[in-house]
């Protein structure tokens, strides 16, 4: 999710779809769009994030499949919006766009997804065929490679630290980060999800003005709050559907803490143990501010 400073309105997508959400939780308003793509034919649009473009009015970059692409929404109409091409990217055959987010200097970092079976379970899927780029404008650069599920991103409030998942590796990293070239470094993990016994893979993070990360467990329905110095788990918060897939701060001081779920392979008896799979939630008086989500600067 993306929460635009500006207006206060959250942003969210449903991905198989795909449609772009906007919420503003001052008025409750809810919204929808569907997303069209400009190439001939109009093959379906892939996409998994939404950032706002800084400076341009209700001007978004978005993913699509292997490519990055703009669209320009108000929030609040229903008319289908077209994509515009803003840079290809992904040379791997099989592999599409995942997470995406914006560092302390709005250049966007987004990582890809290798080859999803279909006749297999997910932990099963072929490893290191990802990758993680960072973006200056529409010039590319790749910051890591051979990664399985590039997942979770987020930055230290001192703009000295990039925290990092690789969903199958199921743990968190952190890297040195200059903030002035963009560049990372002396890889080190910090939290292990196997050895620490957490139900649910990594997914999507943020982090909070102390410092502390949020991660999203997937498959585990819960929000772990972990200190990035010692490992320790501060918080759990249970949530009532088990796709848990990422988080982002809002509301006026950033206190309120908003979570995407969503559904992966629902049987019938799923969907009716878990009613509000697939919904966004809002949590409130977690006693922690958080940091705002960063438009991208073009």
């Amino acid at each position: 999710p993306f929460l635009d400073e500006e207006t206060q309105t959250l942003y969210h997508i449903d991905t198989v779809k795909p449609i772009i959400y906007s919420y503003n939780p001052t008025t409750g308003s809810h919204h929808s769009v569907d997303v069209v793509s400009e190439k001939p034919g109009n093959p379906q649009v892939q996409t998994t994030f939404v950032i706002k473009i800084k400076g341009e009015k209700d001007k978004f970059l978005i993913s699509d499949n292997k490519r990055l692409a703009i669209i320009k929404w108000d929030g609040v109409s229903s008319e289908p919006i077209t994509t515009e091409h803003f840079v290809d990217v992904e040379t791997e055959p099989k592999a599409s766009f995942c997470d995406g987010k914006c560092d302390p200097s709005n250049r966007l970092w987004a990582g890809t997804i290798g080859p999803i079976p279909t006749d297999a379970p997910f932990v099963e899927m072929e490893r290191e065929k990802a990758s993680l780029y960072s973006f200056e404008g529409n010039i590319v650069k790749k910051q890591l490679s051979k990664i399985t599920v590039s997942n979770g991103l987020t930055w230290s409030p001192d703009k000295t630290k990039f925290y990092y998942i690789d969903t199958l590796k199921f743990r968190i990293d952190s890297y040195d980060y200059d903030d002035t070239t963009g560049s990372i470094s002396n890889e080190k993990t910090i939290f292990c999800f196997k050895k620490n016994e957490v139900d649910g893979l990594p997914d999507g993070m943020t982090i909070d003005q102390e410092g502390k990360i949020w991660v999203a467990c997937v498959l585990g329905g819960q929000i772990l709050r972990i200190d990035p110095n010692t490992g320790e788990i501060l918080r759990t918060v249970k949530i009532p559907s088990p796709c848990t897939t990422s988080v982002a701060f809002g509301g006026p001081n950033y206190e309120d803490l908003y979570i995407t779920t969503g559904k992966i392979k629902f049987t019938k008896e799923m969907e009716e143990k878990y009613p509000f799979a697939g919904c966004t939630f809002r949590v409130t008086g977690l006693g922690v501010r958080g940091v705002p989500s960063l438009p991208v600067q073009l």
